[in-house]
């Protein structure tokens, strides 16, 4: 054997024990998150989401998915994050409008199996991510759209029959200012749906400039395990 070689097959010993013991540490996290959102993911799902942060991992390195490198970070800071959305969403037709990495909504689609999902997505690589992961993990409650939010289905708004057939959640996390998702959105809300945008520390001017056609129904403060800093929901409806 030479020298070379002996290296290589010290260097796998000494590595694959550290990426064991990162794997358990990450399950052990999930764990813990599980519980304080009282969520119960079934088996296939749970693996689901570890390939999920893998992919995003891999893909990150050329597609610039997030700033967030580690896996333990990205469940904190993305899994996690999109789960405290969870109770609040309304009804069972949902749609993740700037959805870039599949945040919120593949966290939520493996989380709520009996809802549905809709990933919506202008940028061409952050949707060719999308339908990845789609393909790769067959994700049944999802759907990738690569368009513009304004113009997807805007025909739809023509025909008022079609306000019970549309989505019952519109949801957003940092995808713009309140008053731009409301306005790029709104053709696409149930007649009795809800807005439901993510922010960081309380939006105040935001929440001047909401339209007088739509109604602030509460703005709730997320508990977001192991987060430091604020998290906060807008939720909003039809005046």
């Amino acid at each position: 054997m030479t020298q070379g070689m002996e290296s290589k097959k010290i260097r796998f010993v000494v590595e694959a024990p550290q990426f064991k013991r990162q794997e358990k540490d990450l399950t052990q996290l999930l764990s813990e998150g599980l519980e304080h959102f009282n969520l119960k993911l079934t088996p296939a799902n749970h693996q689901k989401l570890l390939d999920y942060i893998d992919l995003m991992i891999k893909w990150n390195r050329a597609y610039n998915l997030t700033s967030v490198r580690e896996p333990s970070e990205i469940m904190v800071r993305h899994i996690f994050d999109s789960w405290a959305a969870g109770p609040h969403l309304h009804g069972d037709e949902i749609i993740d409008v700037g959805s870039g990495a599949g945040l919120p909504g593949i966290p939520l689609a493996l989380a709520y199996p009996e809802k549905r999902f809709t990933l919506i997505d202008s940028n061409g690589k952050k949707a060719r991510f999308l339908f990845h992961v789609q393909q790769i993990l067959r994700i049944p409650n999802l759907n990738v759209v690569n368009e513009r939010v304004e113009g997807y289905q805007k025909s739809n708004q023509l025909n008022e029959v079609s306000r019970y057939s549309k989505y019952t959640t519109i949801i957003s996390r940092a995808f713009s200012s309140l008053r731009e998702m409301l306005y790029n959105t709104e053709h696409l809300c149930h007649y009795d749906g809800q807005f439901l945008a993510m922010k960081g520390v309380y939006p105040l001017t935001e929440l001047h400039e909401i339209p007088q056609e739509f109604k602030l129904l509460d703005v709730v403060k997320l508990q977001v395990p192991f987060l430091d800093g604020e998290r906060h929901l807008v939720k909003i409806s039809f005046e």
